[in-house]
């Protein structure tokens, strides 16, 4: 049986852990308050951006710009959005399982990933993937422009004809408890399903259509890049929040049986010494 010094010191250690934990969900509450924020002023222009570009996009001939030609898909880049730490539940695990689904649902591509978090470019190394680029540290301080050069550098690969197609693996935030895998194309732009008799009719462009794309496109990929780091980033702090208070209860639950088991230790130590004594004494009488 357990020695009562013993369980002292795992009780301390367990209460020592909860206090960390306690910690963590507090600071994970904090910056997905932050996070949320950021969303909620941003997921509105967001949504309206991105339906206006897709819409001109469907409107638009696909040979008036390259990032609206669909070619058959031999190569493509696969962006992968993880957290750069762990200990927040199944975040990176559902966004690492759903690229390693991409992979075996295309054997015949060459994927190649960009990795944004430590955890997706581990996966990345344990798989021996190709990674054209990596992205580390960037949900420390979040800025557009990252998503920015991460856009930027996607689009010049698919203009040059690097690459045949784009897709992106984030987390989406829906609540604290609850968050969504999604894998979605970004280049070439989808076209938007028009609500006509299946045409798209075209608009007329002042000034030429050419220059005035070059100028709205990209701002597509960079908005939809964006979306993505800005939903994936409250995702990572809702799976923390939770998986600490979870961790937490535990503790608690850990805490209190350990105590019972040290408490019934002390009392056969007590017992034990009480028949003892009595022993003795009616050896002695």
């Amino acid at each position: 049986m357990a020695k009562t010094h013993d369980l002292k010191r795992r009780i301390r250690s367990i209460k020592n852990t909860m206090q960390v934990t306690k910690a963590m969900k507090m600071v994970s509450a904090a910056r997905l308050r932050r996070a949320q924020e950021r969303i909620l002023a941003t997921r509105p222009f967001t949504q309206a951006t991105i339906k206006v570009l897709s819409s001109l996009a469907a409107r638009a001939h696909a040979e008036r710009h390259p990032l609206l030609e669909e070619r058959e898909i031999k190569r493509t880049e696969l962006i992968v959005i993880t957290s750069d730490r762990g200990l927040c539940g199944s975040f990176n695990a559902n966004a690492i399982k759903a690229a390693a689904a991409y992979f075996a649902s295309h054997p015949g591509q060459t994927i190649s990933l960009m990795t944004v978090g430590r955890r997706g470019r581990d996966f990345a190394r344990r798989r021996r993937a190709p990674i054209s680029a990596e992205w580390l540290d960037v949900f420390r301080n979040l800025e557009f422009g990252t998503a920015q050069q991460i856009a930027d550098d996607v689009t010049t690969k698919f203009v040059q004809r690097e690459i045949d197609a784009v897709y992106v693996v984030y987390n989406e935030f829906k609540s604290v408890v609850s968050q969504r895998t999604v894998v979605e194309q970004i280049l070439p732009i989808p076209r938007a399903e028009l609500l006509s008799q299946g045409e798209a009719e075209d608009y007329i462009y002042e000034p030429s259509p050419e220059p005035l794309l070059d100028a709205i496109l990209p701002g597509y990929v960079r908005m939809r890049v964006w979306g993505a780091l800005l939903e994936s980033a409250a995702a990572e702090h809702a799976a923390r929040m939770t998986a600490m208070d979870a961790a937490t209860t535990n503790a608690t639950d850990l805490t209190d049986s350990v105590t019972r088991l040290m408490n019934r230790v002390r009392q056969a130590s007590i017992t034990t010494e009480i028949i003892e004594v009595v022993s003795g004494a009616e050896a002695l009488g």
